[in-house]
C-alpha cells in the first residue's frame, strides 16, 4: 500500500548515504548511520518528548526497512538513503528483489512477524516503493518533528537577522 507524499521538497535538501551488503550487522550500521544524521540535523540530542518520539520512530522506521531488505531481497538491502530538505525527512532502502513490499493482513499482536510495515505504516507520513535498477527502492517519510518547526531549512536555530 503506498501512501502519496507531498510533492517535492520546500528547501535545500542535505543526502546521506550508506552502502550495505545484507551480512550480519546491517540492521544494526543503518540505525547507527541515521543516529549520526539525525543528530547533525538536530533531531537529536532531544530536548524535549516530542523530538525524542520523532527521532525514535525514525530509527524504528529505518531498521524495519532494512530488516525487510535483509528477509526478502536476494543479497539483502545495497543502500540507504537519507534525504532531508528542513520540512521533511525521507528514507529509502535500495534492493535487488523487484517484488514491492505489502501490507500483510493482521497477524494478531501477540503474533511475531508480518508487523514491520504496518508499523512504518502507522508512524510515516507516507511511504511506498518503486523499480530502480532491476530492483526496487522503498521509502518513507516524516515531517520535522514540531520542536524543529522555528528552526531553519538544514534543521540549525534561525539566527536574528
Amino acid at each position: 500500500m503506498d501512501r502519496p507524499g507531498n510533492g517535492g521538497p520546500p528547501g535545500r535538501e542535505q543526502v546521506r548515504r550508506l552502502a550495505l551488503e545484507g551480512g550480519p550487522g546491517t540492521v544494526r550500521r543503518s540505525r547507527e548511520f541515521s543516529r549520526r544524521a539525525l543528530v547533525s540535523w538536530q533531531w537529536l540530542p532531544a530536548v524535549d518528548e516530542d523530538r525524542r518520539a520523532a527521532a525514535e520512530d525514525v530509527l524504528l522506521m529505518v531498521a524495519e526497512l532494512v530488516a525487510n531488505a535483509c528477509l526478502y531481497a536476494p543479497g539483502g538491502p545495497s543502500e540507504l538513503r537519507l534525504h532531508w530538505d528542513g520540512a521533511r525527512l525521507r528514507v529509502e532502502v535500495a534492493d535487488a528483489s523487484p517484488v514491492p513490499p505489502r501490507l500483510r493482513p493482521s497477524a494478531g499482536a501477540g503474533r511475531p512477524g508480518g508487523h514491520g510495515l504496518r508499523v512504518v505504516d502507522r508512524l510515516s507520513a507516507a511511504w511506498g516503493s518503486r523499480p530502480e535498477a532491476g530492483g526496487k527502492l522503498v521509502w518513507l517519510e516524516v515531517s520535522r518533528p514540531s520542536a524543529l518547526t522555528a528552526a531553519g531549512a538544514d534543521g540549525a536555530p534561525e539566527r536574528p537577522g
